[in-house]
């Protein structure tokens, strides 16, 4: 530890030293399908920070980044696989509340709308209400676990709030629904309309 109190941050070649180190026990005291199964581990886990790290590059020559409301980071944090990764190292700047307004509003593009009606921490249940127009695919609410609407909106929580375990819909009312009614009781009436008169007992 470093005179301030903060560790200090690992090399990328003492990192990588520490990965060659557990991979050759692995391969001198496992048997291959364990050694290949950690190499393939290592290399899918280098393969999705590289591209973090590219998506980042990306952003952030973009000509848009500099013009961004909010700054660059802004747009950082607009981005799934960067968002991703800040949120599977605890280093995400924004609460889960904002992110999950981000991820709703990252659907918003493939017709999915949604409103935001409650978020339980305890269980991870996320209520939300359709408001856009439903089936085809076109809003949330859809029924069908399946539906390519739905599991868009589950696709972007678990990249910007997988705090999120379970999702509930409600649909929107119909506007077309048909006005009820009313039906009551009226004295009868006699001609033109007007109260017939009482009968005398």
């Amino acid at each position: 530890m470093s005179a301030t109190g903060t560790p200090r941050s690992p090399s990328a070649e003492e990192a990588g030293r520490r990965v060659e180190e557990i991979l050759d026990r692995l391969t001198a005291a496992a048997d291959p399908a364990t050694a290949a199964a950690a190499e393939e581990l290592v290399r899918v886990l280098m393969d999705f920070y590289a591209a973090g790290l590219a998506r980042i590059v990306t952003l952030l020559q973009a000509p848009a980044a500099s013009r961004a409301r909010g700054g660059p980071l802004s747009g950082l944090l607009g981005d799934e696989l960067v968002a991703s990764l800040l949120v599977l190292h605890d280093v995400h700047p924004e609460n889960t509340s904002a992110r999950i307004a981000r991820a709703l509003e990252s659907v918003q593009g493939h017709g999915v709308e949604c409103e935001l009606l409650a978020f339980d921490e305890a269980t991870g249940t996320l209520r939300l209400r359709t408001t856009g127009p439903s089936g085809g695919g076109s809003g949330c609410g859809c029924s069908s676990t399946g539906s390519p609407a739905r599991q868009a909106v589950e696709d972007a929580l678990a990249c910007f709030a997988p705090e999120v375990s379970r999702v509930e819909l409600e649909e929107a009312p119909s506007p077309h629904e048909p006005a009820l009614l009313q039906i009551g009781t009226r004295p009868p009436t006699g001609p033109a309309g007007r109260s017939a008169p009482a009968t005398a007992p």
